[in-house]
């Protein structure tokens, strides 16, 4: 197991080393100056001063010679200073950091205790209306928006209900340890951001349940008098999870991507709300730290994954 971890690790270098070299391609030729941006409006800055900022950031060196000075100093953990707030921008994205994975935690911890329970109910109930109003719903979950169904549900319980917050993650003035007040602003964005992998995990454990439910330990099962909820809670439920881990991965990967667009929308202070600003800002140093960071929790996320898979399923060997 240990010399699969570590050939995983290495083999995620090249994958890593892809994603720095796109990004900063993208950053970098995208239009606009962050020089000028920042500088913007500022009546007492001369062409000289403007020129300053411009080498210390070494925005003039040619793009390779740029990349090869950030990737030296990106190994030894120092992504640069942000061209906005003048901090180091490694430390900007882990003060926000647990705010994206608290929100992201939520999200995947209802997707289980919401999906995992539709997709068993749908395979019990196989051809009855319950399984065809969770079938429809998974489906229409799934296609929904989540920007879209973020500013709904907004409207509805915030707006014209004044049931929940609307914004932010704490009640201005309210102790940041309150915690009963940290989930009641959670609960809309959380929701919104597990809609998608309620849908997912409720059709991949319908599927999953009703071929276990076809196999002969199932029949033996039953064979020997064991009662159905044994059978299916014990026996059936357990080799349909299965499935759940693989898509583990991707839905890690789905829940960082679809942060950016819900703290935006709730005004949560977390990663994708801050790099969403910086990219509008073209604060290089944040935008790359950033993405980095994040890809790195991908990465070991998916290990985590494949690690968890071959525990799970003795079938499964890792060499």
């Amino acid at each position: 197991m240990r010399t699969y971890i570590i050939r995983r690790l290495l083999y995620a270098i090249p994958t890593l080393l892809g994603i720095s070299v796109i990004v900063f391609a993208v950053t970098r030729l995208s239009p606009g100056d962050p020089i000028r941006l920042y500088t913007f409006g500022a009546q007492n800055l001369s062409a000289a001063d403007v020129q300053a900022l411009r080498d210390a950031y070494h925005l003039d060196d040619p793009l390779p010679q740029q990349y090869v000075q950030w990737l030296w100093r990106a190994i030894q953990l120092d992504f640069g200073t942000s061209i906005l707030y003048h901090r180091n921008a490694a430390t900007l994205i882990f003060e926000r950091m647990p705010n994206t994975l608290q929100l992201a935690g939520t999200a995947l911890l209802l997707q289980l205790l919401i999906g995992v329970p539709l997709g068993v109910i749908a395979a019990l109930k196989r051809g009855t209306w319950t399984d065809w109003i969770i079938r429809v719903a998974s489906v229409a979950f799934h296609a929904i928006p989540p920007f879209w169904f973020g500013l709904v549900i907004i409207i509805l319980f915030a707006v014209q209900l004044r049931i929940l917050p609307s914004q932010g993650m704490l009640t201005i003035g309210k102790d940041p340890w309150d915690i009963p007040d940290r989930i009641w602003h959670m609960i809309m964005p959380a929701f919104v951001l597990a809609l998608a992998g309620i849908a997912n995990y409720s059709r991949i454990l319908r599927t999953e349940t009703l071929d276990v439910l076809q196999q002969d330990f199932i029949r033996t099962a039953r064979a020997k008098g064991l009662h159905e909820r044994t059978i299916t809670a014990v026996h059936a439920l357990r080799n349909a999870l299965i499935p759940v881990v693989t898509a583990l991965g991707g839905t890690l990967a789905g829940l960082a991507s679809g942060a950016v667009v819900v703290e935006q929308v709730f005004t949560w202070p977390g990663l994708g709300q801050f790099t969403f600003q910086a990219a509008i800002a073209k604060d290089y140093p944040v935008i790359m730290a950033g993405v980095m960071i994040s890809s790195v929790l991908l990465v070991l996320g998916y290990l985590v994954r494949d690690v968890v898979y071959a525990l799970v399923d003795p079938r499964i060997k890792v060499s």
